[in-house]
Order: C-alpha cells, then structure tokens, then sequence
C-alpha cells in the first residue's frame, strides 16, 4: 500500500478495490483499536497496520472531531461513543437479518431459536423465534447474560485464547446460576475444549434448571455471533441432540454466506 506525505491528500486516493484509501485506512484502524482492546497508542497502530505516523495522526485527528474516537489524558487513543449507537443499530440489523434463519431453526428443530454476540465481556441476545410447543423456553431479546452458564457464551469463547478466556472469567466472576454452572476457570476452559472437539456447546441445565441449549458459532461473521436452540431437558435429550446439531451447524453457514454476500 503506497505511503502518504504531506503534500498528498488521502481523500482524493482510490484504493485497489475502487474505494477511497483514506475511509479504508479509517476503518482499519478503527478494527485494530477494538482487535487491542479498544485503547491504543499511535506507535502501536503504526507497527500493526505498517502506516506512516503522519498518516495515522491525520486519520485519528479527524475521527476524533468526529466522535468516534477519543484522545485520553495519558495521549493514547480510545474507541469514542458515537460508536455505540452505530453498534447498537447495526446488532439490530443483524437479528432481523437472522430471523428468517431461526424461523427455520424452529420449523426443523421444534424448539426456540436465538441468536447471541458477544459484546464486551457479555453475551447479548439479540434475536430469537420462540417455539410453537405450549411448553417453551423465552429470552428476551437484548437481555445481558455472563458468557460461562450458557451454550453461546461457550460457542463464542471456543476460538478465543485461553489466556484471554481466564482474563475475561476473572473481570465478571463466574456465580453459579444453578448448581450445575461450571464455576471455576479451569472447568470452563475443559468445558471449551470440548466445544472444539465436538463442532458444538452445550448448556446442561447451567442457566436455568430444567432447561437444555444447543448452540454453534456462526462461522466468519463479522462480529462473534452464535445461534443456538433451547428447550426443556425433556425434549432437548442426547438422542434428539445427534438430530438437531447438523440441522444448527448447516443454518449457521447458510446465515454466515448471507451476511458475508450483504456486506458486498
């Protein structure tokens, strides 16, 4: 990628994929920021995404008038809150873009549907289809759960380091929902490894006694995002499990190529 001086201006580029270089570079730096936790120093931004720190400067300096990013005291730069209303839109989105997928979900399953991300150190549902059994289960959508006592919480922590798995459980602590919720670090971490072993989570009664869930990460999509299926222990037994995960592995791919193909 071709370096700036002062006597370019990153605006009037076009960049190799016909976009404009400097909204590119932007947004770049805006992933990175969140990839290192959300708070960054130039040099590091500068290491990591191979620009010159002129550019990097210029680009902070109009995203920080902007709102999007803030300079702290110590002069290193953090995420700005006008972030947070485009996030919050953009999960909206995404549960309706899902809805139709959980619509099958249910259809083929006969148990509640949901969708999950992980929003900082929390799981946030934010869509769901509710069974059409009389008994089912209901979360609400935009309801805050710790990632330790449930299947998607599990789903999306499987691919994340363990190093930052045990950072995370000390940050929210790991109460006991009921007396089946894994409470230590070194459990959840086992609990994880076998969420890689087998392609799938479970939630044995862990949040909610009585209740089971099921759940996969959807591959490649854009924010860390998981569909998972819940019902009563009842029904969501061993052998029903063998039946359901491929139907919950084949949707979270299908939903992964539809929010891949609408970001084109």
């Amino acid at each position: 990628m071709p370096t700036s001086n002062a006597s370019t201006t990153d605006s009037a580029k076009s960049s190799a994929s016909g976009g404009v270089q400097s909204l590119e570079r932007a947004f770049d730096l805006l992933e990175r920021m969140a990839d290192a936790g959300g708070e960054v120093g130039l040099s590091e931004l500068s290491a990591t995404s191979g620009l010159p720190l002129p550019t990097i400067h210029r680009l902070m300096r109009t995203l920080v008038a902007c709102g999007y990013v803030r300079q702290q005291p110590n002069r290193r730069y953090a995420l700005g809150p006008r972030l947070i209303r485009l996030g919050e839109s953009s999960s909206r989105l995404l549960g309706t873009w899902a809805r139709p997928y959980l619509a099958r979900l249910v259809e083929e399953t006969g148990e509640t549907a949901n969708m999950a991300l992980l929003d900082g150190d929390e799981i946030v549902y934010v869509a769901q289809v509710p069974s059409k059994h009389s008994m089912r289960m209901f979360t609400e959508v935009g309801r805050r759960v710790l990632p330790h006592s449930t299947g998607v919480g599990k789903a999306l922590l499987a691919s994340v380091p363990d190093a930052e798995v045990r950072a995370l459980l000390s940050r929210t602590g790991m109460p006991a929902a009921t007396e089946k919720t894994i409470t230590t670090p070194d459990g959840f971490l086992a609990a994880l490894e076998d969420v890689r072993r087998l392609g799938y989570a479970v939630d044995d009664n862990e949040q909610e006694i009585g209740v089971r869930c099921l759940a996969v990460s959807v591959p490649d999509s854009p924010t860390a995002a998981a569909i998972s299926i819940s019902g009563p222990a009842g029904r969501v037994t061993e052998a029903a499990t063998d039946k359901i995960v491929p139907v919950l592995q084949g949707i979270a791919v299908e939903l992964s190529q539809a929010l891949a193909s609408s970001g084109t």
